[in-house]
């Protein structure tokens, strides 16, 4: 277990690039992977949870070359059933995914998650998977979570799923049904929540030539539809990005982040609005961002999380720093993350002096709060390591994270990051 000790940082400048996409990565990948053909996929992401997509694509006959920048996947059309468990690691997109894909080969395929299948929900996948002619159920294998799937192909027709658990269940499904026997209509049965990520399958699928039509609460997938190789570059993480901008938003800074594609398809860009709208000054620019934060306090804001809930931990700790009662709603799915997130978020900001309280769906949070240095546990969850590292820069004395290496499943830079533009910290060298 490795520490990070973050101090009082009132200043930052410099520039930095943001880390590529993880959502985009694992989507180009597989998409990738289903091709016949080979793609090249340049500036790629290397962490934890594209690792867990690459090791399942290949499990089921891609191949794989990863050079620095650059991995050039071949597709394998059909798929084949993987020998050997695929292991998912703790990324739930990959095992979301993947179970759908892996009901496309021709035999039987076993996905092993580490963690709890409870905080990263997977039945109501199985059940559209089951009505559309798949077969897979769920059960443990040793000391981990197991979905068995059957393999054989997805038959189509219809199926509801809800919208409101995970996107990821949308998305698998779309992965997968182009390539069935007849066509498929998912039903959402409740009101689909992080759209955007939804839109981005669409948008990765659309370059390898599949036709998805995606309107309000339904879904249309053409069946016997064939992907095509593309290469394509990863753009950007605003995900990531948005604890850097949060950085600067609270201390006296001046940073550029390179590396941000606003017109790409990323929900999370919405971050930038939401610094603007508390205050604090910034420039758009065609590939990069650029914050002048005053050091000052901020103003609070109501936020609807529903469509943003990656960026909740990077607003709650803006909270902190605004004058007034801010309220982040729409939240109740952060508790299905690496942890619960709500309740990690008013834990370890509640022991940094953070006037902060928390019911079913969200946060609420009186500022400015008078932080101070704790030791944080960020619950093996790497967006509340990044979160409270970003809330020690403007607290009194020293924080001590622990168990920091966890941003390696999303941002393995980010304490490197960070310090690049001067942050005063000791550790966190996690580059991959």
């Amino acid at each position: 277990m490795a520490n990070v000790t973050v101090k009082k940082t009132p200043r930052l400048s410099g520039q930095v690039c943001a880390p590529p996409s993880k959502s985009y990565t694992q989507r180009m990948v597989i998409a990738a992977a289903l091709s016949d053909g080979t793609s090249k996929l340049s500036n790629p992401l290397l962490s934890e949870d594209t690792e867990a997509t690459l090791r399942a694509v290949t499990a089921l006959g891609a191949k794989v070359t990863v050079a620095e920048g650059c991995w050039t996947i071949q597709g394998d059309n059909p798929l084949k059933s993987a020998k050997e468990p695929i292991d998912c690691g703790e990324s739930g997109a990959t095992l979301r995914f993947m179970v759908p894909v892996a009901a496309l080969a021709n035999g039987s395929s076993t996905l092993v998650f580490r963690g709890s299948i409870e905080k990263r929900p997977v039945e109501p996948l199985l059940a559209s998977l089951r009505e559309l002619g798949a077969k897979a159920h769920s059960g443990t294998l040793g000391d981990k979570v197991a979905v068995f799937v059957d393999g054989g192909g997805v038959v189509g027709g219809k199926t509801a799923i809800p919208g409101d658990i995970s996107s990821q269940f949308i998305s698998g499904l779309m992965f997968a049904c182009p390539s069935a026997k007849l066509d498929t209509e998912i039903t959402l049965s409740s009101a689909l929540e992080s759209a955007d990520y939804v839109k981005m399958t669409e948008a990765v699928l659309a370059k390898h030539g599949i036709a998805v039509d995606f309107k309000e609460n339904r879904i249309h997938i053409p069946a016997n539809q064939t992907y095509k190789p593309a290469d394509g570059r990863v753009p950007g993480d605003f995900s990531s990005a948005a604890f850097l901008l949060a950085a600067a938003a609270i201390t006296n800074s001046k940073v550029q982040i390179n590396n941000l594609e606003y017109a790409s398809v990323q929900g999370d860009k919405a971050i930038l609005g939401i610094i603007k709208h508390m205050g604090v000054n910034g420039e758009v620019c065609e590939d990069s961002v650029e914050i002048e934060g005053t050091g000052s306090n901020l103003k609070a804001l109501d936020v609807d999380a529903k469509n943003i809930p990656d960026l909740v931990p990077a607003i709650a700790v803006l909270a902190c720093y605004a004058k007034g009662v801010s309220h982040i709603s729409g939240a109740h799915r952060l508790r299905l993350k690496e942890s619960d997130r709500l309740n990690s978020l008013y834990s370890e900001l509640s022991k940094m002096g953070a006037q902060i309280e928390m019911d079913s769906d969200g946060l609420t949070v009186k500022g400015p709060c008078h932080l101070h240095g704790v030791i944080i546990d960020p619950h093996n969850d790497h967006r509340i390591a990044m979160a409270c590292a970003v809330a020690a820069l403007g607290a009194e004395g020293e924080t001590t994270i622990q168990n920091a290496e966890c941003v390696r499943k999303s941002y393995p830079q980010f304490f490197t990051h960070l310090k690049q533009v001067g942050a005063d910290l000791v550790g966190g060298k996690f580059d991959r």
